[in-house]
């Protein structure tokens, strides 16, 4: 899970884990037959977390909502947003609206809209929203399921269309998330009752699972939309108040934490004075292609889910069910698969960010690419390159040989903000860096992502990108 995995602050990731479900096996139900298959290998160096963790947003937020109150963050409820001025002199001027009608204004150097798919922040400052709408109905719902497996995560597909079951364990343990079938009008916004969720799972799963105790119950339809920027000034957008699609392959919450964690350090570096309009500009041509590519897959994927097309069908109910537990068979299909959906594979090789100096490794992360993980000698205070780089800001790693950084060279890196680190014995780490005998250096963004990467001690490229992108 790219989410969990980088430099996320101290004990969040281990109570998101403690509080989800990490499913590892899925079974696929067709045609009146079930097949187990591994999701993901456990195996997989490039993570500490190679699962796919099941955790609701609600339980989510609670546990980022109690650190931001540690941290002495006051996140404030029942406060609407009703008009925002992004031209005044560099900032923004919000005004408020509180509960009890009391208004208020707010200047602000930057505003983040991070307010869903209706984002009033997107609204007011006139950003487009292109797409459409799904024509299908789903209905969403949290509650308790007798008869199924709760060790795994469910997909039942039949002709109408598809119903799957995730164990949630929080507010309550199962989410269903079900298609209505295509002669089902019901209208998007009438009340959904328990009869009427238990008559469509029979419709796709028989009489096999009993239904009970619903925390919550809704229709709802699927959208797929951009935004045509995604800043405006100093107006920023994150998550689906950026882009929203099919839940098909779960690529939304990860993609909307993966806007703020690339947007906030570089607001954090603007605040401190020490970031050109450059840096802030790029978080819109690094965040935006990986937008759009989420859009155009789970678009694909989700056509196929619910296409009534009878050559689609046939594959999706016969053949995808008989093939998908041979092609996970492979070590190399499930580590690409689990790449693919913990999106470890996203990267901004070729931005403006992303640079190379003279002799860089042949091998190994490119400039761009997240920096994989991979153990530490038991010498080293930390004993992962993720450990390593878990305090927030930049970190240098320099690999090779004990005396290609001479204390000569390195004072010249004193002046700036980073921490640098020297891999000198930690074999599997420079083997996995494409490091092996020589000298060679990696600069990590804040957000685990190589900034710059060099194959020797010269230090005059990183000197100069250096001064462009972090400061003294």
């Amino acid at each position: 899970m790219a989410s969990c995995s980088g430099s996320p602050p101290a004990g969040v990731t281990d109570e998101l884990v403690a509080a989800g479900n990490p499913a590892v096996r899925l079974c696929l139900h067709a045609q009146g037959r079930q097949r187990s298959v591994p999701l993901f290998d456990l195996g997989l160096a490039d993570t500490a977390y190679p699962y796919l963790l099941l955790l609701s947003q609600a339980e989510t937020e609670r546990v980022l909502g109690e650190h931001l109150a540690a941290a002495g963050v006051d996140v404030e409820r029942g406060v609407e947003l009703v008009g925002l001025d992004a031209g005044a002199g560099g900032g923004a001027v919000a005004t408020l609206r509180h509960a009890d009608g009391r208004q208020e204004l707010v200047a602000a150097r930057f505003v983040v809209g991070c307010d869903g798919a209706h984002s009033t922040v997107r609204h007011l400052t006139g950003i487009g929203f292109e797409g459409g709408a799904y024509p299908q109905t789903f209905v969403l719902a949290d509650l308790e399921a007798d008869g199924v497996d709760g060790a795994a995560a469910h997909v039942f597909l039949a002709e109408q269309g598809m119903l799957l079951l995730f164990p949630l364990g929080r507010p309550a343990s199962w989410r269903m998330i079900v298609m209505r079938p295509p002669t089902d009008h019901t209208p998007p916004d009438a009340p959904v009752t328990l009869d009427e969720v238990q008559t469509l799972a029979d419709t796709y799963a028989g009489r096999a699972i009993r239904l009970r105790d619903p925390v919550w119950m809704t229709n709802f339809r699927l959208h797929h939309r951009a935004a045509t920027r995604y800043r405006a000034g100093p107006v920023f957008l994150a998550g689906d108040a950026a882009h929203i699609h099919s839940p098909v392959g779960a690529q939304g919450m990860n993609t909307g934490i993966q806007d703020a964690v690339n947007l906030g350090w570089k607001l954090a570096q603007a605040l401190r004075g020490k970031a050109g309009p450059a840096l802030l500009d790029s978080y819109e041509q690094e965040r935006a292609p990986v937008g759009r590519m989420v859009l155009r897959f789970t678009d694909r994927a989700f056509a196929v889910a619910v296409s009534t097309n009878p050559v689609v069908r046939f594959a999706r109910t016969r053949i995808v069910p008989a093939l998908l537990p041979v092609l996970l068979a492979s070590k190399l299909v499930r580590a690409t698969a689990f790449r693919t959906v913990a999106e470890l594979n996203i990267g901004y090789r070729h931005r403006p960010l992303s640079a190379q100096g003279a002799g860089a490794p042949r091998r190994g992360p490119r400039a761009g690419d997240r920096l994989p993980d991979a153990p530490l000698p038991t010498s080293e205070a930390a004993s992962t390159l993720h450990q390593l780089i878990a305090r927030p800001g930049w970190h240098l790693l320099l690999c090779g040989p004990a005396d290609a950084w001479p204390a000569t060279v390195t004072a010249r890196l004193d002046r700036y903000r980073l921490t640098v680190h020297r891999l000198t014995g930690a074999v599997p780490a420079l083997r996995r860096l494409g490091v092996t005998g020589v000298a060679a250096l990696y600069l990590v963004r804040p957000d685990g992502h190589v900034s710059y990467r060099s194959g020797d001690s010269d230090l005059t490229g990183l000197l100069a990108y250096l001064d462009r992108w972090v400061g003294a």
